[in-house]
């Protein structure tokens, strides 16, 4: 009866005139950035932060969840029409996706995509809505000690995990935490690198570096990038998108395991919906009769990665509202947005705040049924909307970048702390080093701190206090695994080559 009670709890929330409003503005705002290639849900999220501090705390992350999990449907319309992801997660289906178009079934892909991030999704809302409760209340038992060495098992995971090189991925780690250090210190008082400047003595603004990195970046990265060729796709009628009946057949436990992939990566700190699409294309190819046929125009090529990236991101939302750990860059982001809310993300916040956790959770049904009414009725105003030109859409973006950065503390200060971390973040992308991490070092590094203030206190000093619990230790020894595989996995890399060469 509990789960009656807190699902009819959630619904006063979700069904509410305003919930309904601001999830269908979400979920449209998230597919809108979804299939135009180069923007991507960490600058949608970033730019609609200052509108939220005029909605309530639950409405206010119904709208940025929306975002999140609708621009993980829209990116796959750009990478099957285009060969260009809308999101990183849809990388993996320009390979068949694509194929399907130059084949003239770009209807059929589609189709199939929007299926099977429905079902990926309902499959790992089911799954938040069992498991955060069992394992919030499995963390309140956590101390300082505890907290402190899941939030570092976070931030090693997120690094190591990351596209690109580990140790790339540890210095962005370092650097966030370095940012998230500037400000009054909480236990003293003093100004910590804040250099004799007013403006720095309440910190780095969260909005403005995000917006910076995500935002102002990605736009200068893509300002160099050529116009985009016009987009030929012919009549795509109902009828033309449906897949023949014995696609069907093979299509559904594709979709179911890769659904379950999914939602288990999606579930772990630092991983993320790319990394699981990866996954669960690999997984399908291997255990594949006919292999070969992949990156040809296969339809499992195209609802496994799609399959998986929805379950992931719903998935994710697992560890940020059960431990407060987020999973990825995206949802540091929406992590940041809770505390910037007075909203504390943790095994507390499902006995304390029921109405925002159980209100989100209904609203991935209702948000997930939106996208499936938005994406297959109105696939042709999604390919009007990649006609849109560069030089009208980025100077827009940057526009409103400005004016909603401005608008939180009314400060010009933040908008040339916006410029600048644009600048940076364009440096990090050209130099090929992953940003995210960087963004979860500073949304982590003040909690990790006080934590780790605080299990020393408990601890008078004494760097055994790591040790004495079970969970610290556990999470500790993960945190060495991830430490050590990447290293591992040079070394064998670099010992294969060598007997190459011997031979």
């Amino acid at each position: 009866m509990d789960i009656l009670h807190n699902l009819a709890l959630g619904a006063n929330v979700a069904l509410s005139s305003q919930g309904l409003l601001f999830c269908f503005i979400g979920v449209l705002v998230g597919t809108f950035v979804g299939v135009l290639p180069g923007i991507g849900p960490l600058a949608a999220i970033s730019l609609a932060l200052p509108m939220t501090y005029y909605l309530s705390p639950p409405v206010a992350l119904i709208m940025l969840a929306g975002i999140f999990y609708g621009a993980q449907y829209g990116g796959s319309i750009s990478a099957i029409l285009l060969n260009l992801p809308g999101t990183a997660s849809a990388a993996v289906t320009c390979l068949d996706g694509n194929q399907l178009t130059k084949q003239g079934r770009a209807g059929v892909a589609i189709f199939t995509a929007s299926i099977s991030s429905f079902v990926g999704s309902i499959i790992a809302t089911l799954l938040v809505l069992g498991f955060t409760p069992m394992i919030a209340s499995f963390a309140l038992g956590f101390g300082p000690a505890d907290y402190f060495t899941i939030m570092l098992l976070g931030l090693v995971a997120a690094s190591t995990l990351s596209v690109g090189s580990p140790l790339k991925g540890m210095a962005m780690v370092t650097l966030g935490i370095a940012l998230g250090l500037v400000g009054i210190d909480n236990a003293s008082g003093t100004y910590r690198f804040t250099f004799g400047s007013l403006a720095l003595t309440d910190g780095i603004n969260l909005v403005a570096l995000a917006m910076g990195l995500f935002g102002v970046g990605e736009i200068l990265t893509q300002l160099g990038q050529k116009q985009r060729a016009p987009l030929t796709t012919g009549n795509i009628s109902f009828r033309s998108m449906l897949p023949k009946r014995e696609e069907w057949r093979g299509l559904w436990k594709t979709i179911l395991r890769s659904s379950g992939l999914g939602s288990l990566v999606g579930a772990l700190p630092g991983s993320g919906p790319a990394i699981a699409a990866f996954m669960a294309y690999a997984l399908e190819k291997k255990i594949a009769k006919n292999p070969e046929n992949f990156g040809k125009g296969e339809l499992r090529g195209v609802s496994s990665p799609e399959a998986a990236n929805n379950a992931a991101v719903q998935a994710a939302f697992i560890p940020t509202l059960s431990l407060g750990i987020p999973g990825d860059a995206v949802m540091a982001v929406l992590l940041g947005a809770m505390i910037l809310h007075g909203i504390t993300p943790g095994p507390m916040l499902v006995t304390n705040e029921p109405e925002i956790f159980w209100g989100l959770v209904v609203s991935f049904g209702v948000g997930n049924i939106m996208l499936l009414i938005l994406n297959i009725p109105m696939i042709r105003l999604w390919i009007r909307m990649l006609s849109i030109p560069y030089h009208v859409l980025y100077p827009a973006m940057l526009f409103f970048i400005c004016i909603g950065v401005y608008s939180i503390r009314s400060s010009v200060f933040d908008i040339y702390c916006t410029l600048l971390f644009g600048i940076v973040g364009y440096l990090l992308i050209r130099l090929r080093y992953p940003t995210a991490p960087l963004l979860l070092g500073f949304i982590l590094g003040p909690m990790m701190e006080e934590n780790f203030r605080r299990a020393l206190l408990l601890g008078r000093g004494d760097y055994h206090t790591f040790f004495e619990s079970t969970p610290s230790v556990v999470f500790l020894i993960f945190t060495a695994l991830f430490l050590v595989l990447p290293l591992w996995s040079v070394f064998r890399k670099r010992t294969t080559r060598l007997r190459n060469q011997d031979k």
